[in-house]
């Protein structure tokens, strides 16, 4: 990979990371910081990072970043409506679009992921966020749309790919005319049940030029979710609940080069490319 950037005379990237995890343990910010502690080495940037307890201290950035993520979260995507982290948050949303809509060619990006990807699907109306039938968690395949296969951030994905996928909510029953009035885009789908008579579940939005969101958790790692897995806490509990075949099913799916591991390794990268790529051409 060739570095991004050389010179140490431009200016410092500044990443938000938004927590949305309720203060409860998780992998998932684990991932995330490796991921940009990584990319920051690989590129050889000067990029920096602070984190933000949405959730369980109201702490939201201000416009003031160049580049946001936000994390996956338990429990349900209305829970913080009313609430004062979830006013600050829409606030946020609306002030870097307002930014974005004033400052073309610098636009904030931001990436929403798994809870956040619910959430930010009920601030711009793409579609209808539901309960599940049943919790899903596992490794599954994920089919890109006709728009997805034109999509950067997944041009170096198969279809279908595989993803970490962990939540009781989704999104379904896309507006289609709320999504062409704002420009967004559906990308990828639930994989494809024959014998289930439910509609798929939309998996990635593009939902500006500038912001991004994906159902599933496109930070996973194999080595950290398998050993996760396999603790012997979370080994019952997958057993009792979705049974031995299953969990022995995810513990291979998650060594295999080709799926969890090629998903990590491109998505939030390609991500990070592009929006570090729209502010250099800003700064060259």
């Amino acid at each position: 990979m060739n570095p991004i950037y050389m010179s140490s005379s431009l200016p410092l990237i500044r990443v938000a990371v938004l927590d949305l995890n309720a203060g409860l343990p998780n992998q998932g910010m684990r991932c995330i910081r490796e991921i940009l502690e990584k990319y920051r080495e690989d590129q050889q940037l000067e990029m920096e990072y602070d984190v933000f307890d949405v959730r369980t201290k109201d702490e939201v950035p201000g416009t003031d970043y160049d580049i946001y993520i936000s994390s996956g979260g338990p429990g349900s995507p209305y829970d913080g409506e009313g609430m004062l982290w979830e006013t600050r948050y829409f606030q946020l949303l609306a002030d870097l679009q307002e930014h974005n809509r004033m400052n073309a060619s610098a636009s904030k990006h931001f990436f929403f992921i798994c809870h956040s990807f619910q959430i930010a699907c009920r601030y711009f109306g793409v579609g209808q966020v539901v309960k599940r039938k049943s919790t899903s968690f596992g490794v599954f395949p994920v089919h890109k749309t006709e728009e997805g296969h034109h999509e950067p951030i997944l041009s170096g994905l198969d279809n279908p790919f595989y993803v970490v996928d962990s939540r009781d909510w989704q999104v379904i029953q896309p507006d289609h005319e709320k999504i062409e009035m704002i420009g967004a885009t559906v990308l990828a789908l639930e994989k494809i049940r024959p014998h289930v008579d439910l509609e798929r579940c939309i998996m990635a939005v593009r939902f500006t030029d500038a912001f991004f969101g994906t159902q599933f958790h496109p930070e996973a790692d194999s080595s950290g979710m398998s050993a996760y897995l396999q603790t012997e806490e979370k080994r019952k509990t997958i057993i009792e609940n979705h049974g031995l075949e299953k969990f022995e099913s995810m513990v291979t799916q998650l060594n295999d080069p080709d799926k969890i591991s090629l998903t990590q390794s491109m998505i939030l990268p390609t991500f990070l490319d592009m929006a570090i790529h729209a502010r250099q051409s800003v700064l060259s």
